[in-house]
């Protein structure tokens, strides 16, 4: 493989302090990666979406500056063990016990991306407490309903034939440059060339690290059988939520539907950008959890959600690429 692409956030990065850990979770060895100052008053814990692994996040941790932002390699994926069945109930076990293996509590705020969005809206529906929920690009709606049925029919196909035909076949069918560079440019919304070469470099080298072909499979399953609408009337904590303008996979007004079914909700939608608003904007998104934090105190007694969901309210994409390097 060729040298990486130099980073747009290149110089934030590499002002992040990180240390790379591990730690056993039922038996399975989970590797995480700890970015900022490890005696920070502020943590983040941060769950990265389906076929990723802690790369995707790293850009966000770095923008959350003084914050300790805790990524983990979710089971699987990037070279952290995977679980036995990788379904909802067993990703959102491995949650709580990652959570609390941590020695974390409820001033720790839980942030998922996309399919990561799932796993931690179920996680906090089954009784993980936090002061604050972030969803960024959440998957908002039934993914097997609607205009995205027929697509998601589609990528099951693609799924279930690199699970079923002859290791190698499949192995090369699940990890096809071609397939995954057409992923990537389907996503990808800048028109930035040098952010854009970067994006694809990143893809090109972390989307295909999984542990073998069932877990890739049943993981997809999970992400288009489960959504966190499916878990709203559960979830009693404040909520901030990071949508995109242009997101093919769940648009605006089915975030604003989300927003407003649960308990204490904020929307901000970001335009201009995709699925991709960890790789775009991510001083965007940094910069509204940072703002929702400082709202939500970290002493702050559960129970005394009030209703205040607002509508979409947009926010200017200010980290065009190479603005926060």
């Amino acid at each position: 493989m060729q040298p990486p692409v130099l980073s747009p956030y290149q110089s934030l990065m590499a002002a992040t302090p990180v240390v790379h850990r591990a730690v056993s979770i039922d038996g399975r060895t989970t590797h995480y990666w700890v970015y900022g100052p490890d005696d920070a008053a502020e943590t983040v814990l941060a769950v990265h979406g389906f076929r990723g692994d802690h790369h995707g996040l790293e850009t966000i941790a770095a923008h959350l500056v003084g914050v300790r932002v805790i990524v983990p390699d979710l089971p699987g994926f990037g070279i952290s063990d995977p679980l036995p069945v990788s379904d909802i109930d067993s990703y959102v076990g491995w949650l709580s016990g990652f959570h609390g293996a941590l020695g974390l509590d409820r001033s720790a705020v839980v942030l998922g991306h996309s399919f990561g969005s799932i796993v931690v809206a179920a996680t906090v529906a089954a009784g993980l407490d936090t002061r604050l929920l972030v969803l960024v690009n959440p998957i908002a709606a039934p993914a097997l309903q609607g205009p995205r049925a027929v697509g998601t029919g589609i990528a099951i196909g693609y799924y279930r034939a690199g699970a079923v035909l002859p290791k190698p076949l499949g192995l090369g069918l699940l990890r096809n440059p071609a397939i995954v560079r057409a992923m990537s440019v389907a996503m990808l919304k800048s028109h930035d060339r040098d952010l854009r070469r970067w994006v694809h470099d990143q893809h090109d080298r972390y989307f295909s690290a999984f542990a073998n072909r069932t877990s890739v499979l049943e993981a997809f399953r999970t992400s288009v059988t489960h959504d966190v609408s499916e878990y709203a009337e559960r979830i009693g904590v404040p909520v901030l939520l990071i949508a995109a303008e242009h997101d093919d996979i769940t648009a605006v007004p089915e975030q604003r539907a989300l927003a407003a079914r649960l308990q204490d909700a904020e929307l901000v939608v970001i335009p201009g950008v995709g699925h991709l608003v960890h790789y775009e904007t991510p001083g965007t998104a940094a910069g509204a959890v940072l703002r929702r934090m400082a709202d939500t105190p970290a002493k702050a007694k559960r129970g005394v959600a009030r209703k205040t969901t607002r509508g979409g309210r947009t926010v200017p994409g200010a980290d065009q690429a190479g603005a926060d390097s």
